[in-house]
């Protein structure tokens, strides 16, 4: 029997359960104001001239709504054309871990070669290894490789995720067996598997990394910065910064707020394998 700070029968209580329910509405309008309170003020500061913004800062459209910020922003700033460079740069390098993450945690949890537990010992310590102390012989790979100034020298880097392969590794080791077994008895081959067989139960842990991936990509700023030093090629992670001293604050802010649709977005449609419990399931047992 589970016990907590409230026995059911308190619970039970018209006082107490008002009591809870005002604590709990206090508490989620907390979380809201929060989580969403920036966004929110981001959205209406795009929206909203420069000298409300600076005198009244938290007031509703004070002085009416300024649509041409946004205009302004994706013509004059060039937001456009850096928000194409984000997107190739993102759809890149979602690519190059979707297809890293996969094909090994395939091999590592399908396949399992006998060195398998080595590999997966070795994915594992690279975790613990902080990233800025790669950061210079990845550099000096990419120059000697010749790949500075093209998307290359983000999307290929990007691969080597080792979170992504633990976490689908796990998570196709808990695929049903006798469903891989079946279509190997039908003369499937582990190509064959793969596609027709894993991948398509493997949608939820799929969309799981594809999240991971492109956020990760579209708010990185240090390794763009420095291996994509041609303002022709950076993202808006670059840029943005970089602009800043040189836009009205209102045409800021509306970059700003343009640079955030893509993320949010994502979090929109793929909320529901974040908030199901079925979604990760297989990837966190064992």
């Amino acid at each position: 029997m589970k016990r907590g700070l409230i026995s059911p029968a308190e619970r039970a209580t018209p006082a107490i359960r008002r009591t809870l329910r005002a604590v709990q509405g206090l508490l989620l309008g907390a979380l809201l104001l929060t989580g969403l309170g920036p966004v929110l003020w981001l959205a209406k500061a795009a929206v909203t001239p420069t000298q409300d913004t600076l005198r009244t800062p938290l007031a509703l459209f004070p002085g009416g709504l300024d649509l041409a910020n946004l205009a302004t922003a994706w013509t004059r700033v060039e937001i456009d054309r850096y928000f194409l460079n984000t997107v190739v740069i993102a759809a890149g390098s979602w690519l190059v871990q979707l297809v890293v993450a996969t094909t090994a945690g395939y091999a590592l949890a399908v396949l399992r070669p006998r060195y398998g537990p080595l590999v997966t010992a070795v994915v594992l310590g690279t975790l613990f290894v902080p990233a800025i102390v790669l950061l210079v012989p990845l550099y000096l790979t990419v120059v000697r490789t010749g790949m500075i100034n093209t998307f290359w020298a983000v999307w290929l880097p990007a691969g080597a995720s080792a979170f992504n392969v633990v976490l689908v590794q796990r998570f196709f080791a808990n695929l049903p067996r006798e469903v891989l077994e079946a279509a190997r008895v039908d003369g499937a081959g582990p190509v064959r598997v793969f596609w027709s067989v894993v991948l398509p139960l493997s949608r939820p842990i799929l969309g799981v990394v594809s999240v991971f991936a492109v956020v990760a990509s579209w708010k990185d700023f240090l390794w763009p910065l420095l291996v994509l030093p041609d303002l022709a090629v950076q993202p808006l992670s670059v840029r943005l910064p970089a602009l800043q001293r040189y836009v009205e604050l209102d045409v800021f802010l509306a970059a700003l707020a343009i640079s955030s649709v893509i993320p949010v977005a994502l979090f929109l449609v793929f909320q529901r394998l974040f908030l199901q419990s079925g979604a990760l399931e297989g990837a966190v047992k064992g």
